[in-house]
């Protein structure tokens, strides 16, 4: 299911044509891999929510309109009717198998390419073709800045080398990226300073992260948070002229909410204009208005809605409206930021194609939009502005 259809009379007055979906393939902006294996309930229940700990008793995560959200979009797919309860669809889910599953959910996201985050995942994830398999679409892969880090200081790399070693690092690592990620909202949020640091805080910085050069075989995998390397390797990402994804808004508990609201960002943004390299604002949530707006009046800033329409649910045609506000409609993408789990291919597509659908029906029945606009919004917001950006 797609863009609607919508007609106007002869005089411009909209009319209604039942809202009939045409085909159309999204572009996922941003995701990840899924969960090779079967899963118990706990933990199938954990990836439906951005909480890290299991439910107290008496409580289940699936008991969220994102869980609703699953059981109305996905029990079809595998078979069931819409809504049908947890058990029945976990039972349904094991007997089909994981990748059956899999299959049938990414097939029915309806994509033509899915742009996926590999710095989270690994080991009992699906591969990436495995993905593209399933999904029948292209898979193109987002680097994410601080993996590069780290994996590089995993290697024994000298802290005075650290930032040619990284800028070299990095360019292999993006030969066939479409776009670079950073999570400097995890590992410090957004109250930093914008400007670029120079060498000599840089070598100050590597020396105090990574220590004096150590003599074991074996290394602790680094995390790494320290402010001025984060915005280092920002401003080398920035570099890259690649789209620039940042995760802002809300996540899991690791991050502070206070610190992520992307108007902190506005700063680094217009730091960041003269290099033309667009950077896009993921998630937002609860800050969306705040986003909307920075995309309104810098001409470097995307707004996705990635995450926030899959978790508010029923809510997802309101807040989408909420991002429609200020934000440019050639500004504004669609991703799933589907994690652990198929469903969130399937539910986030259908979330967002019967949001659009809503808003955009309301818009033109009230005539606040002609028949050709409604129709061109829902072709650029579902697929054209991500072609254009991320250059498919």
């Amino acid at each position: 299911m797609g863009v609607l259809t919508f007609s106007d009379g002869p005089t411009g007055v909209a009319q209604d044509t039942g809202g009939v979906p045409l085909p159309a393939a999204l572009v996922d902006g941003h995701c990840h891999s899924v969960v090779a294996a079967s899963l118990e309930r706990a933990e199938f229940e954990l990836f439906l929510t951005e909480a890290d700990r299991p439910a107290p008793s008496g409580v289940s995560y699936a008991d969220s309109p994102l869980g609703f959200a699953v059981r109305r979009w996905c029990a079809p797919i595998l078979g069931l009717a819409p809504g049908a309860p947890l058990e029945e669809y976990l039972a349904r889910r094991a007997e089909l198998g994981p990748d059956e599953v899999r299959v049938r959910l990414l097939a029915a996201a309806g994509l033509s390419h899915l742009l996926v985050d590999t710095g989270i995942g690994g080991a009992g994830f699906a591969s990436l073709s495995d993905l593209g398999v399933a999904a029948s679409a292209e898979v193109r892969e987002v680097v994410r800045l601080e993996s590069v880090a780290e994996r590089l200081a995993l290697s024994g790399v000298r802290a005075d080398d650290f930032a040619s070693a990284y800028s070299e690092a990095l360019r292999e690592a993006t030969r066939d990226a479409v776009a670079v990620k950073s999570i400097l909202a995890y590992r410090h949020g957004f109250a930093v300073e914008p400007v670029r640091p120079s060498p000599t805080e840089v070598a100050v910085a590597a020396r105090r992260w990574l220590g004096p050069p150590s003599l074991e075989p074996e290394r602790c995998q680094p995390r790494l948070d320290d402010p001025v390397l984060l915005r280092f390797i920002l401003w080398c990402g920035l570099d890259l002229g690649l789209p620039l994804q940042l995760h802002t808004g809300f996540g899991d508990r690791d991050l502070r909410l206070a610190r992520v609201n992307p108007s902190l960002l506005q700063g680094l943004v217009e730091a960041a204009e003269p290099l033309g390299t667009p950077i896009v604002l993921l998630h937002c949530y609860p800050y969306h208005r705040e986003a909307g707006w920075l995309a309104a009046v810098y001409p470097n800033v995307y707004v996705d809605v990635g995450l926030t329409l899959s978790h508010v649910g029923a809510r997802a045609t309101a807040v989408l409206a909420e991002f429609c506000e200020l934000a440019p409609f050639g500004k504004l993408l669609y991703s799933s930021d589907a994690y652990g789990l198929a469903e969130l291919y399937a539910a986030g597509a259908s979330a967002f194609r019967q949001a659009l659908g809503a808003l955009l029906t309301e818009w033109w029945r009230s005539g606040a939009l002609t028949a050709n606009d409604a129709e061109r919004m829902g072709v650029l917001v579902g697929a054209e502005n991500a072609r254009r950006l991320y250059q498919l």
